[in-house]
């Protein structure tokens, strides 16, 4: 179980950026009271992103990950240190993404996952097609390249680290599956 999906998206301006700002913390609050994982959407909004993830993690803890993360090295540093995780879809595969695939190159180990964001941002080879959870080992198979290590180790790490952002989901539930 988790909350959101919740955050800022300044790349249509579709609602005003204060709304999305006190939405954003509704949503925080919620989490730091249940500890459920905030799954946190931003885009074109890294500094506001930031300064209210640092502004809400100093009124108490709370468990979140940057879904589907396309946001600048800073924001991913600033995360990480605050205790987020970050997620990497397809995107990740594209041929336009160095740096993002430089940012999950640096990160912590223990603070990175795999999604699909299905059914868009099928990865490569996947491209243009409807995205299905099944391409994820794509989306590994490019960090485990990146970090310079097996896809076996990534599958390891990444299987680890949603175990620790999800406590609450029995291992065994998840490996009866």
């Amino acid at each position: 179980m988790a909350l959101g999906e919740a955050g800022l998206d300044y790349h249509y301006d579709n609602s005003p950026r204060d709304a999305q700002a006190q939405g954003f913390r509704t949503h925080i609050a919620a989490a730091r009271a249940t500890q459920l994982p905030l799954v946190i959407h931003t885009r074109e909004a890294d500094e506001d992103c930031a300064r209210i993830l640092e502004d809400e993690m100093g009124k108490g803890a709370f468990p979140a990950v940057l879904h589907c993360y396309t946001g600048g090295a800073d924001l991913a540093r600033r995360a990480v240190a605050l205790g987020c995780y970050i997620g990497f879809t397809g995107i990740m595969t594209f041929k336009n993404s160095a740096a993002l695939r430089a940012i999950a190159a640096e990160l912590p180990a223990d603070r990175f996952l795999v999604e699909t964001d299905a059914p868009y941002l099928a990865p490569l080879p996947y491209r243009g097609k409807r995205n299905e959870p099944s391409y994820v080992v794509e989306v590994a198979k490019v960090l485990a390249e990146v970090r310079g290590v097996s896809f076996e180790e990534i599958s390891r790490q990444t299987t680890e680290n949603f175990f620790k952002l999800f406590g609450k989901v029995p291992r065994a539930a998840a490996a009866a599956a």
